[in-house]
């Protein structure tokens, strides 16, 4: 009878998995529909610039995103290029976007004449579209945003292109198409490269060709469960998703259940060796697991959560999405895997099928075996392991303070040559780099002449005026009038950033009434409230971590041994990356929040092998003592945690299949820490400090002062 229990319990589950897989499925196609990727996502609420682009608003009747198309010859343009210039200009508002609308229904005024460069080069077109219509759905699921810059190119191509113009659509709204075009197929693409990593890793691992199957069919049903909350949530503005926190939360989502299955799958058939019923091994080993990989989940989703206290929104936005997918992972690695391997019993592991003969990995300590290798020499050189390792992870550190993130250019995230990113390099040819892209000062009326005369004489800005045009007078909004100022080089460029600081300082000398907004200066704020997250929430995390940990281990030493073993292992890691990316890669910078995802991945993700791996010393030093337990540990878990280190490694080494910086860097850095962990501070830090310290590492708790037998700490001679 109590078989029977079982076998409609597995039943139940199985049938409630098929139906969260078939209604959470769709859900995790639909994710692109809801994401945002405008800069609102990255502006703080308080921030300075923010305040200038709400007033700001009051002087346009529209939000306008603006379109640059550069027309160039090599050649000073002929009057024959201007007519031909006029007919498209003509042609622009009738443009075809899809679903029977055109261009000119999102226009926010009318195509003006194209502006000449001063060597007759080149031309400048500006179209500008309602930037709160932007995200409108058009056509076959495309929105606005890109189907502009895709109706413009098709008809660059049929007009301009025949006649000898080198033509680009670039600007604001031509790199934003071009984020659309970047992203596209992100569920498919990045998705299908990751469980093709996962895939062949797991066949490596397991030497089976049924149980990887039953592994990623763990991580698909898990991310299901994490679209089908995700989803309407972003649908209804109560979380905020983009292109990148989307990435992020498949690659999560696969790493961290296929990181809690290699646990229970091992542990699982650790116990088919002592029992003869598959329920009585799944039972203990779920039992043993469930601790583990619950505070595993627990760290990861509470720091996580962390990321709440940003005050940048997208950041803020990646801390619950990221912690609903950790949270999908968990429960299906708990209850459909349980559920699937006894639906299959032992023949799941075919053909290395385990038996009843009582052989443990425990026995192996010292052996002949890696890890029994490994477990031996930290059993007799402790001391020596972890000063080495220690000093070794101190001299990759000291690199840390070379690591550049001050932001990049727009331009500079793309890895691959896009038109964008061309045309704004030509743009900075003909034009002042910052055309089209101005500084927005919102200053009192009384105070507007001052202004201009002020900002013209800081180095970096070309020109200055507070009116729409040459004889117009500027516009006066509640006593206020809006100032704009062209810089000399690319307003989106980490140099443009200091200009605009030094602007802010000398304007400020002027009157403390006097705002600085635009789009440099929405990157400056960027880069301040990305520095005070830092201080904020990285102590934050820590403190998070070590409270899961003492309560976890039921001791303060090795809470505190974790905590620093895991933050030294981000500062080699944050190093290594900075070499890597200034002299081998030669990449421009970093975004300001590569530092803080970094940390909130190594440390949260990291801290997970440490916990599987004490917590396993904690249940053998019961029986054995502290230091026979820690080697016993190390032994037992030595291949499993290696095995889930390069799994979660490879899966976020998917991220690099998207040619956008910010995802390349996270993905090299998450890689080698998670590798560097895995293989280093897991396997030869962590036992090695705590073999040497002895049963005290449990202080103070009642096992450290446990009547078990404590071997003697070998000499180091």
């Amino acid at each position: 009878m109590n078989r029977w229990r079982w076998r409609a319990g597995i039943a139940a589950v199985l049938i409630v998995w098929l139906v969260l897989g078939a209604l959470g499925g769709p859900a995790v196609g639909k994710l692109s529909e809801v994401q945002q990727n405008d800069n609102a996502n990255f502006l703080p609420k308080k921030a300075e610039s923010t305040v200038v682009a709400n007033e700001a608003a009051k002087f346009v009747d529209s939000k306008a995103l603006p379109y640059f198309v550069l027309i160039e010859r090599d050649t000073p343009i002929t009057a024959a290029d201007q007519t031909v210039l006029q007919g498209f200009v003509a042609k622009i508002p009738g443009l075809e976007l899809g679903d029977g609308k055109k261009l000119g229904d999102y226009l926010t005024a009318p195509v003006r004449p194209a502006v000449p460069a001063s060597d007759h080069k080149a031309l400048l077109l500006t179209v500008q579209i309602d930037g709160d219509r932007a995200d409108e759905v058009v056509g076959q699921g495309e929105t606005v945003l890109y189907a502009v810059a895709k109706a413009l190119r098709a008809e660059i191509k049929n007009s301009l292109t025949p006649t000898g113009l080198q033509v680009y659509v670039t600007g604001p709204g031509g790199v934003f198409a071009d984020f659309v075009v970047a992203f596209s197929g992100i569920d498919g693409i990045l998705l299908g490269v990751a469980l093709a990593v996962v895939f062949v890793i797991l066949l490596i691992v397991y030497r089976s060709p049924i149980l990887p199957i039953a592994v990623l069919l763990t991580a698909v049903f898990g991310l299901a469960l994490a679209a089908l909350v995700v989803y309407p949530l972003a649908k209804h503005g109560v979380l905020q998703l983009n292109g990148q926190s989307q990435g992020i939360l498949f690659i999560l989502v696969v790493g961290a259940s296929t990181d809690y299955a290699l646990l229970l799958v091992s542990r699982y058939k650790e116990e088919l060796h002592d029992y003869e019923s598959k329920f009585q091994a799944m039972r203990v080993a779920w039992r043993a697991s469930i601790e583990p990989i619950a505070a595993s989940a627990a760290t990861v989703i509470l720091g996580l959560l962390c990321l709440l206290l940003s005050k940048l929104g997208s950041t803020k936005g990646l801390g619950p999405v990221g912690a609903l997918g950790i949270a999908g992972a968990f429960i299906a690695a708990m209850t459909f895997l349980p559920a699937i391997l006894l639906a299959f019993g032992r023949r799941i592991f075919w053909p290395s099928i385990p038996r009843v003969d009582h052989v443990h990995s425990r026995d192996q300590v010292g052996g002949r075996r890696l890890w029994g290798r490994v477990s031996g020499l930290v059993g007799r050189r402790s001391r020596r392991v972890w000063a080495i390792t220690a000093l070794a992870l101190l001299a990759c550190a000291a690199f840390l303070p070379t690591f550049k993130a001050s932001g990049t250019s727009q331009e500079d995230l793309f890895l691959n040559k896009v038109e964008s990113v061309t045309g704004q390099e030509r743009l900075a040819k003909h034009f002042d780099a910052g055309s089209g892209t101005p500084v927005e000062i919102l200053t009192p009326a009384a105070q507007a002449d001052q202004v201009v005369q002020t900002a013209v004489k800081v180095d970096g800005v070309g020109a200055a005026s507070a009116s729409v045009a040459p004889g117009v007078p500027p516009k006066v909004v509640d006593g206020k009038v809006l100032v704009q100022a062209t810089l000399k080089i690319r307003a989106d460029s980490p140099a443009a950033t200091k200009v605009v600081k030094h602007l802010r300082t000398e304007l400020d000398k002027v009157s403390p009434d006097i705002l600085v907004g635009g789009n440099t200066a929405i990157n400056l704020d960027v880069l301040d409230a990305a520095q005070r997250d830092l201080r904020v929430i990285i102590p934050t995390i820590l403190a998070v971590i070590f409270v899961v940990l003492m309560l976890l281990l039921r001791s303060l030493v090795a809470a505190v041994l974790l905590v620093i073993a895991n933050v030294l292992s981000f500062g080699a890691t944050v190093g290594v990356s900075a070499l890597m990316f200034n002299h081998v890669f030669k990449f421009p910078g970093a975004d300001p929040g590569i530092p803080l995802y970094a940390f909130v991945f190594l440390v949260a993700l990291g801290i997970d092998y440490s916990i599987f791996l004490m917590t396993r010393v904690r249940e053998e030093s019961h029986a054995q003592g502290t230091r026979p337990g820690i080697l016993i540990g190390l032994a037992v878990t030595g291949g499993v945690i290696t095995s889930a280190g390069v799994v979660l490694a490879a899966t976020f080494s998917a991220l690099a299949v998207l040619p956008i910086l910010f995802l390349v860097q996270i993905a090299f850095m998450v890689a080698f820490g998670v590798l560097l962990d895995t293989t280093v501070v897991r396997s030869l830090l962590v036992p090695s400090l705590a073999h040497d310290i002895g049963r005290k590492v449990w202080w103070p708790s009642k096992l450290a002062r446990q009547e078990q037998p404590d071997l003697p700490k070998r000499s180091e001679s």
